[in-house]
């Protein structure tokens, strides 16, 4: 990963991601770059059917630029520090935040997006919820959420949740991951939740037969194996992100269809909603 994308609306919330966020590119040696989704009134549900005018559009921007300076010269006089100096760039786009996110990717080469996470309550923090999802329902590229209890310290264990129902799919975000970890020093913990419904002799074979080709492949000895039994997933993971002693959750969003989303929901927007450590999402 060489440039990351620090999406912001200039909340604090966005504002301790975008620090956070420059630690964990110092860690890796990436450059940075501050992106602001300029949102006008007819683009959101409730403002109805209103008249933009062009001229108030420009001034957005204007601002959108502004706040972006500030923001940069505030990440760059806190670093005090005589190792890697990520260069920081940013930019503005008018837009929906799906759509302004696919022009950053495009245009700047973006290899990892970055987004702090509200609180709950609040018409603010409902409309950044719903960007937040949509990010991960459209973006392909890997996108690292941050709680704002967030404390950055250097990431050196990494949780990859899975149920294992597609091992084989599982295994190209494992490399992925693999790549990251090796950069961060990491160990990797591969973490299913158990809900004591299937066999577990039969489980316990073939998840050993599993580690043990993966480390032969991969070429990576610091990955470890953890089942959690717990009632639900959620639970089980919120176990692992408090007592676990972990620094980062992984995920892969898998897309369902309209009808199971609405049943059941995403595992993965469930746990962005409200876990305490950073979540790392791939796009399955």
């Amino acid at each position: 990963m060489k440039k990351l994308l620090f999406l912001t609306d200039f909340s604090s919330a966005a504002k301790h991601a975008a620090e956070y966020g420059y630690q964990f590119a110092k860690q890796i040696k990436a450059d940075i770059v501050l992106g602001n989704a300029i949102i006008v009134p007819a683009e959101v549900p409730q403002a109805g059917l209103v008249a933009w005018p062009l001229e108030d559009s420009e001034t957005l921007l204007e601002d959108s630029e502004k706040e972006l300076k500030r923001l940069k010269a505030h990440i760059e006089q806190n670093d005090h520090s005589e190792t890697f100096r990520p260069a920081i760039t940013f930019a503005s786009e008018a837009g929906t935040v799906t759509n302004a996110v696919d022009y950053f990717v495009k245009s700047q080469y973006i290899d990892l997006i970055l987004m702090g996470t509200h609180h709950h309550g609040g018409l603010s923090s409902f409309l950044f919820g719903d960007h937040c999802k949509n990010v991960i329902d459209s973006t392909n590229k890997p996108l690292l959420l941050i709680p704002p209890k967030a404390k950055f310290a250097p990431i050196k264990k990494i949780a990859f949740a899975t149920d294992f129902k597609n091992p084989d799919d599982d295994l190209k975000f494992i490399y992925s991951l693999i790549s990251l970890a090796k950069q961060l020093n990491a160990e990797i913990l591969l973490t299913h939740v158990y809900d004591g419904k299937y066999q577990w002799a039969e489980f316990e074979h073939w998840i050993k037969n599993f580690m043990v080709e993966l480390a032969d492949t991969a070429n990576y000895p610091n990955i470890y194996y953890r089942m959690i039994k717990s009632a639900g997933t959620e639970t089980g993971l919120d176990w692992l992100s408090e007592h676990g002693q972990v620094d980062l959750l992984t995920m892969v969003h898998r897309q369902h269809d309209f009808f199971n989303d609405l049943l059941h929901g995403s595992d993965t927007k469930k746990m962005a909603g409200h876990v305490s450590i950073p979540l790392l999402v791939f796009q399955d």
